[in-house]
């Protein structure tokens, strides 16, 4: 992806989310310059990949195999043996229509996936078989308090307010239908970097091409844009 392309997808992103009063915290805000600034006071933003998430999984076409999504808040692994600190994450996402992202399932991450507004969601269930590929029987899952069940490769649509438990191991595809979608998702803490298991070979994160400077970073870009300072 290039980086203007990735630019304009937080102008518009940030535009969607207000027009539907959701307010991201001040930190997607914060320019490169702000983030070198910074010291040890933002360690857990960094830990636990806080922030701007938006790639085509390789695809090198967003608009058909892509997701924006932005960590607002996320634990760190430390706290699961313990039950101490957040155990707990919340992403929120926006899901363009036909905007596929790819099927997969997460190793350890239980999670809800929230429709909070806009068009519908359809989410594409598989089980998985123990070497990891698509079983045939039928899914029984949960949707807002409710057991319901779908055939294998069986398609769920979330309206506006509904929402679907995910279990790890769950094979998962999801897109929007009829409008721009914003999307919700609560969870187990986890690592984006190490919990997707995708049934095809794809890249999780985006390869960036530089043509012009970030506006906000992504998580992806922590490592070579933030050296914190230590204080005196």
């Amino acid at each position: 992806m290039k980086r203007s392309e990735i630019n304009n997808l937080m102008r518009s992103a940030q535009e969607f989310l207000v027009a539907h009063q959701f307010y991201l915290p001040p930190f997607a805000a914060w320019t490169p310059a702000h983030w070198q600034a910074l010291g040890p006071e933002a360690s857990e933003l960094i830990e636990s990949q806080l922030g701007w998430d938006i790639t085509d999984f390789g695809s090198d076409d967003f608009d058909k195999c892509g997701l924006l999504l932005f960590t607002l808040r996320n634990g760190r692994s430390t706290s699961l043996p313990h039950f101490q600190g957040k155990t707990y994450a919340e992403k929120v996402m926006i899901i363009e229509v036909a905007q596929v992202t790819p099927l997969h399932f997460h190793w350890q991450k239980t999670e809800d996936i929230i429709n909070r507004g806009g068009g519908n969601l359809v989410v594409q269930l598989y089980h998985a078989t123990p070497d990891d590929e698509l079983a045939a029987e039928e899914i029984t899952f949960n949707m807002d308090g409710i057991t319901r069940q779908v055939s294998a490769g069986g398609t769920v649509i979330l309206t506006p307010g509904e929402s679907i438990t995910l279990p790890p191991r769950l094979y998962h595809a999801f897109w929007g239908e009829g409008r721009r979608v914003l999307v919700g998702e609560v969870f187990k803490l986890n690592d984006d970097r190490t919990d997707n298991r995708f049934h095809q070979p794809i890249g999780r994160f985006p390869k960036i091409v530089e043509d012009e400077p970030p506006l906000h970073l992504l998580t992806v870009d922590y490592s070579n844009f933030f050296q914190p300072k230590s204080k005196p």
